[in-house]
């Protein structure tokens, strides 16, 4: 019997000619974003590539994850609660692909870091307008963040805008208000710029809804997505921090921060305070 060679033979429908048809890289346009890898190090360091392709994958994600939470928002004004779950899920998977790309970064040790850090000058992921969107549209609002993009016109508007509109879960707590549940007036109509504080009522209203899933599921699983994302983006939180401390140690940020200690405030951070608070009262 003769032998079959080891190769694919291609079919006779498989699209050969892209002279007058797109082509998978006209779509993705290829040809500009693999272009916009361009290391500074000279003389060229092996991995200043790595670091870049690390970032820039991550600010394509948090770009989808603006995108997902926009929708997700807008779709909770409009009282369309099961495509806004969707979304929120699809945000959940897109942070565990963030956390998780976090273990390539770590592939870099410090003294190869060493040799790319100063080619950095004083650019930092801290200065991310995206991350900050992320954080501004999931209710972490410090109007302070908005000055630091002074530089860029079109990112210091973005933010300034999402500072004064409502969170996603502001929305969340607006559409229960609508569904009939005793949302405090408060929480309604006040200074969407000010960070949220837990309010004792909201958390005793939690507790009616998961006292009986059954009657509130439509309520009791948003909870449990808006607690799933939260608990994602913690994860990411923390494994950037484990990141940077083994690589750099608590040497100060590129960015002027305290690195280590920095990032490690972030995790006392909570977007959804009485999705927490209400987990001690269940059961009692």
């Amino acid at each position: 019997m003769a032998e079959t060679p080891n190769q694919r033979d291609l079919e006779d429908g498989i699209q050969r000619d892209f002279s007058r048809s797109m082509s998978y890289g006209d779509y993705l346009r290829l040809d500009t974003l693999l272009a916009a890898q361009q290391p500074l190090s000279d003389p060229p360091q092996h991995d200043e590539l790595l670091f870049i392709i690390q970032h820039q994958t991550s600010e394509l994600w948090l770009k989808l994850m603006i995108h997902e939470l926009r929708s997700a928002r807008a779709l909770l004004r409009s009282d369309d609660l099961s495509p806004a779950l969707k979304r929120t899920a699809r945000i959940k998977h897109i942070l565990h692909t963030l956390t998780d790309q976090w273990s390539v970064l770590a592939t870099l040790t410090p003294s190869e870091y060493a040799e790319i850090r100063p080619f950095l000058a004083t650019s930092s992921g801290f200065q991310s307008a995206q991350y900050r969107e992320v954080e501004f549209l999931l209710g972490n609002k410090n109007p302070d963040m908005v000055d630091v993009f002074s530089h860029d016109e079109a990112a210091r508007t973005t933010l300034a805008e999402l500072l004064h509109e409502p969170s996603l879960y502001d929305e969340f707590l607006a559409h229960l208000a609508r569904q009939g549940y005793a949302v405090p007036l408060r929480l309604l109509d006040r200074d969407w710029s000010q960070p949220r504080t837990s309010d004792s009522e909201l958390v005793d209203l939690f507790a009616s809804v998961y006292a009986a899933p059954a009657e509130h599921w439509g309520v009791y699983e948003t909870c449990e997505e808006l607690v799933d994302v939260e608990d994602a983006f913690q994860q990411w939180r923390f494994r950037h921090l484990q990141v940077v401390q083994r690589v750099i140690g608590h040497k100060v940020g590129t960015g002027g921060s305290s690195g280590v200690d920095f990032l490690r405030r972030a995790l006392s951070l909570t977007f959804f305070p009485e999705l927490y608070e209400v987990r001690t009262r269940i059961g009692e």
